[in-house]
C-alpha cells in the first residue's frame, strides 16, 4: 500500500457546489484514476474510505457529490431529491459530467485511463454517462441497475459490471432483467452478479437495524467484501495498475 494524502474539491453541479473527496497515491506520476459514486444519501465516510483505500491501491480517486455537501439521512428527504433526479438521464449526466472533469483535471490523472464505481443513485449517474458516451474503460456499479432512453446504452463505450442482491425489493427481477435485456441489446460487453440472500445497500455499512430505513435495505459485511473485490477486479482488468514510464518534460505516465 501506498501513501495517501486527501483533500476536498469545490465545483458547481446542479445549481450546489458539489464538495468531493479527492484520495492521492503517493508520487508525482500520472496515474490511472477512478470517480466514486455515492448512494441516495450522498457522500460519506464510506465513499470517502472506498477512496483512499483505491488510493492505497495507486488510483488517483474522486469520489464526487451529489447533495452539495449534505447528507439525507432522512428516508423522505433523500427520496424527494433523488427520485426526480433518477427521472432526469440529462440532470444526472451534468452532475456526472461536473465531477469527472475534476477528475480528468487533476495533474495525477492519467486522462485516458479512467473508470468509475457507483452505489445506487451515484452508480445510475455513471451509468448515464456511459450512455452519453463518455471516455470511461470501465463502469461498475452495485445496486444500480437504472435503464436508460431508448437505443442510448449503444453509446456505452466501455464493460460493465453490475451488482445487486437477490432480496432487494427495490431493483427486483423485472428490474434485473430490463437492465440485462439493455445491455444486451446495446452489444455491450457487461456482467450481473446477484449476491444471494442479500437486501438493498447491502455494501454499505450504514445499513443496519438502528437506522430509520427504507424497507428492505440492510448491511451484508460478506457480500459488502465480495462486491468490493469483484469491483478492485473489475479495475485491475480495465485500468491497470503497471509501472510508470517517462514521458520526457511532461514527467511520467503510468501504463
Amino acid at each position: 500500500m501506498t501513501t495517501v494524502t486527501t483533500r476536498s474539491v469545490e465545483y458547481p453541479a446542479d445549481g450546489l457546489t458539489m464538495v468531493g473527496h479527492l484520495a492521492l497515491p503517493s508520487g508525482i506520476d500520472r496515474r490511472p484514476a477512478v470517480l466514486i459514486g455515492p448512494e441516495g444519501i450522498g457522500l460519506d465516510d464510506v465513499d470517502r474510505r472506498r477512496a483512499e483505500a483505491l488510493a492505497g491501491l495507486g488510483y488517483v480517486a474522486l469520489a464526487f457529490d451529489i447533495h452539495g455537501g449534505r447528507q439525507l439521512t432522512d428516508p423522505e428527504e433523500m427520496l424527494a431529491r433523488c427520485m426526480p433526479l433518477l427521472a432526469d438521464h440529462d440532470r444526472m449526466r451534468a452532475i456526472g459530467h461536473a465531477a469527472l472533469d475534476v477528475l480528468r483535471a487533476e495533474p495525477r490523472t492519467d486522462p485516458d485511463q479512467i473508470a468509475g464505481i457507483g452505489y445506487g443513485t451515484g452508480g445510475g449517474i455513471l451509468l448515464e454517462l456511459g450512455r452519453d458516451g463518455a471516455d470511461l474503460r470501465a463502469i461498475g456499479t452495485v445496486n444500480a441497475l437504472m435503464t436508460g432512453r431508448p437505443g442510448e446504452a449503444a453509446r456505452i463505450r466501455c464493460p460493465v459490471w453490475a451488482g445487486v442482491g437477490s432480496e432487494d425489493p427495490i431493483q427486483p427481477a423485472a428490474q434485473r432483467e430490463a437492465f440485462a435485456a439493455e445491455m444486451q441489446a446495446a452489444g455491450v460487453d457487461w456482467r450481473l452478479v446477484t449476491y444471494g440472500g442479500a437486501l438493498h445497500a447491502f455494501h454499505h455499512p450504514g445499513a443496519t437495524s438502528d437506522k430509520t430505513l427504507l424497507p428492505g435495505v440492510g448491511y451484508h459485511p460478506r457480500h459488502a467484501q465480495r462486491a468490493w473485490n469483484d469491483i478492485v477486479n473489475l479495475l485491475a482488468e480495465s485500468v491497470p495498475l503497471g509501472e510508470t514510464i517517462e514521458t520526457g518534460g511532461a514527467g511520467t505516465v503510468s501504463r
